[in-house]
């Protein structure tokens, strides 16, 4: 009871923060949980990927609902691209966990990667560098599976990393950006999980630990998404910027304590 009501508090302020920012809460909800050290990094990630799910449906349906409209095209064919993309990084986690039979070599290289995704996120979003103006399918879908492996095979459900690379790409302001990033988080963390459902099936997780995950992800999925409608867009570029540099130190303390 003790560890879930712990997980519910971190998920539902991660959620929050995460709906706001586009980031998906799993950017935050993975380092602090692999930092709490209950469950396995299998275990993590896959209630990372519930909890970040759950907040992108919520997310996604509060925008919808509040008159928001959204490119066709840039939705559905980034959200095909990260259904592929959500697939091969699923199947990468899964063979890395099966290369590397210690756990701890698996999170190390998930925070390596992450720390980079992150600092190229934290400097795009700081010196303002030029943008690109593509809108072509092949530059929507390649981005699309670029976005869904990193969430999926970092455990992260979308992260930084997703507002960046749109706003670089298709030239959109960050508050726009980062509901077509809670998009993109829908479909590859809805991948992730079918996979793992007709794969190795979720017999491994304790499953009661749902009970606290879920009504955690709906509230900060609500809580972020009224946030995201009445924050300016340098204010959400300023949580943007403050919970990169949040989980960068996270994680470089949990890679440190990898190795002692």
């Amino acid at each position: 009871m003790g560890i879930g009501v712990l997980y519910f508090i971190v998920i539902i302020l991660a959620n929050t923060v995460g709906a706001i920012s586009g980031m998906g809460g799993g950017v935050l909800i993975k380092p602090v949980l692999d930092f709490i050290g209950y469950d396995s990094v299998a275990a993590v990630s896959f209630y990372s990927a519930v909890a970040v799910f759950t907040m992108s449906v919520v997310s996604t349906w509060r925008q919808l609902a509040s008159g928001r409209k959204l490119n066709g095209p840039i939705v559905l064919w980034v959200s095909l691209g990260a259904v592929i993309g959500g697939f091969l990084g699923n199947v990468g986690f899964e063979g890395l966990l099966k290369i590397f039979p210690n756990e701890d070599y698996v999170q190390l290289i998930q925070i390596v990667i992450t720390i980079f995704t992150l600092v190229f996120a934290f400097l795009y979003s700081k010196y303002d560098w030029k943008q690109f103006h593509l809108n072509s399918i092949f530059w929507y879908c390649l981005c699309g599976v670029t976005l869904g492996f990193l969430a999926s095979l970092l455990g992260i459900g979308g992260g930084p990393i997703n507002v960046s690379l749109l706003m670089l790409l298709f030239s959109l302001p960050i508050k726009e950006a980062t509901v077509y990033s809670i998009c993109t988080i829908f479909f590859s963390q809805l991948t992730k999980l079918a996979t793992i459902a007709f794969s190795s099936g979720f017999a491994r997780y304790d499953l009661q630990m749902l009970f606290f995950v879920i009504p955690a992800a709906i509230c900060g999925g609500l809580i972020g998404a009224k946030f995201s409608q009445v924050l300016s867009p340098q204010k959400v570029t300023t949580v943007f910027q403050g919970v990169i540099i949040l989980v960068i130190l996270v994680n470089i303390y949990n890679g440190i304590r990898i190795f002692i």
